[in-house]
C-alpha cells in the first residue's frame, strides 16, 4: 500500500522487486489517481517487464483506516497463497522473501512478522527519529517477546497464509482498527493459528522534515500502542533511563544535600545509556551511531512524548485526523487544513492519462 512520496521511495520498492525467489508478484496499491508515486511505480514495472508486477488504483474504501482499504482493493488480484504486506517506507535484501516465506512450511503458522531498524536520510530530526526505532522499540520489542508466543505482528512485514486470513474475514476484519498489523496477527492466532518471527531485520527509511512532524508520528505510535497494551505501555516509563535518573538525582540532591552522588548517579546512567545505544548497532548491525549528546535530547523526547499521550486520544495520520477508542478501534474526525498538506505533484506520463480516461476503479497493469 502506497501513499505519496516516502523518502527514496523508489530505491525502497525496487528492493522489493528483485528477489532471491522462484516465483512471486508484487502489488502496488495507490487510492488518488494524483498520486505522484504512480509515476515511480510506472517506471519499476517497466524496468522488469518479465515480472508478474500490478498497479491498482482505487478510491473505494472500507472503514476508517484508509490503509486497510487500500489493501483490500489490492487482495482482488492477488494470486498466491501466502500475502506479504509491507509499508513504503520500508527496504530489504534480495534474501528478504525467502526467510519470510520460510516458516509457512509449517502448516500451523498462519502469520509471519519481523523486526525492523531505522535508517536516517535527513538532519538531526531524522536522526532522532531512527533512535527511537533502534534505542527503543528494538530492545523493547525483543523484551516484550521473551518466555511468551508470539500473538500480534509489525506493520513493517507481516505476512500471512491465505486460508487464515480468510478465516478472520480478510482485510476488511481490520477496517476499524489503528493498529491493523497487530490486530491481523491476534485475530490469527485466535483462529488457532500460530504466528512466528521471522530471522530477519528490515529496515525502515525515515527523513522527517522537522521536529513537529516527528513528535505528532510518535505520539500516534503511543497512543496506538497506549490503546491495545495499556498497562505494558503504563509501565514503559521505566525504560527513560535519563529523565529518570535526573529526576532521582534531583530527589536525592533536595532530600539530603548529597551533591556528589546525586551527580555521580545522573552520570552513571548517561553512561549506561550510552552503552546501550552502541550495543544495540552492534547487536543489529546498525551502521551510524548517532552522536552522543543526542542520546539524553532522544530520552527526554520519548518521555514527553509519553506523558503527552496520556492527555488525550486524537492522532494525525497522513493529514487526516482521527480519535483512537479503547481496543483501537479509529474513528475519522476531520481532515487537516489544507496548509498543513504537501503539494500533491500530477504526474504528466501518458500511461496515468489512460488510465484516468478509462474511470475509476481497480486498474491492473
Amino acid at each position: 500500500p502506497i501513499c505519496g512520496m516516502d523518502p527514496e521511495l523508489g530505491i525502497n520498492l525496487r528492493s522489493f522487486c528483485d528477489q532471491d525467489y522462484p516465483t512471486y508478484q508484487v502489488l502496488f496499491g495507490v487510492s488518488d489517481w494524483q498520486d505522484p508515486a504512480i509515476q515511480v511505480i510506472e517506471e519499476l514495472i517497466a524496468e522488469f517487464p518479465e515480472r508478474d508486477f500490478k498497479l491498482v488504483v482505487d478510491d473505494r474504501n472500507v472503514g476508517s483506516n484508509y490503509k486497510v482499504g487500500n489493501l483490500t482493493n489490492m487482495y482482488r488480484w492477488a494470486n498466491h497463497d501466502i500475502i506479504v504486506v509491507s509499508d513504503s517506507d520500508i527496504r530489504v535484501g534480495r534474501s528478504y522473501l525467502r526467510t519470510i516465506a520460510g516458516p509457512f512450511q509449517d502448516l500451523e503458522v498462519g502469520a509471519v512478522t519481523c523486526l525492523y531498524t531505522g535508517s536516517s536520510v535527513g538532519g538531526v530530526t531524522s536522526v532522532l527519529g531512527a533512535m527511537y526505532v533502534n534505542d527503543w522499540f528494538l530492545p523493547s520489542a525483543l523484551i516484550s517477546l521473551a518466555g511468551q508466543d508470539l500473538r500480534f505482528g509489525f506493520g513493517a512485514t507481516i505476512a500471512v497464509r491465505r486460508k487464515a486470513l480468510e478465516a478472520m474475514g480478510g482485510f476488511r476484519a481490520l477496517a476499524r482498527y489503528l493498529a491493523d498489523d497487530y490486530m491481523l496477527g491476534m485475530l490469527v492466532s485466535k483462529n488457532g493459528y500460530k504466528v512466528r518471527l521471522a530471522p530477519y531485520l528490515v529496515e525502515t527509511v525515515i527523513r522527517e522534515q522537522s521536529l513537529k512532524s516527528l513528535f505528532l508520528k510518535e505520539l500516534r505510535w503511543a497512543r496506538t500502542i497506549r490503546s491495545i497494551q495499556p498497562l505494558g505501555f503504563a509501565f514503559s516509563f521505566v525504560t527513560d533511563v535519563v529523565p529518570i535518573s535526573m529526576l532521582a538525582a534531583a530527589i536525592l540532591y533536595l532530600s539530603t544535600g548529597q551533591g556528589l552522588w546525586a551527580t555521580l548517579l545522573v552520570v552513571l546512567m548517561l553512561l549506561l545509556r550510552i552503552h546501550l545505544h552502541y550495543g544495540v548497532r552492534r547487536t543489529g548491525r546498525i551502521p551510524h551511531a548517532a552522536s552522543p549528546w543526542l542520546i539524553p535530547l532522544r530520552d527526554f523526547l520519548t518521555f514527553a512524548v509519553r506523558l503527552i499521550s496520556f492527555t488525550g486520544r486524537t492522532v494525525h495520520w497522513r493529514q487526516r485526523q482521527f480519535l483512537v477508542r479503547a481496543g483501537g478501534e479509529l474513528e475519522i474526525m476531520q481532515e487537516r487544513d489544507r496548509d498543513d498538506r504537501d503539494e500533491v505533484v500530477v504526474p504528466k506520463s501518458p500511461l496515468v492519462r489512460r488510465l484516468r480516461r478509462r474511470g475509476r476503479g481497480a486498474v491492473p497493469m
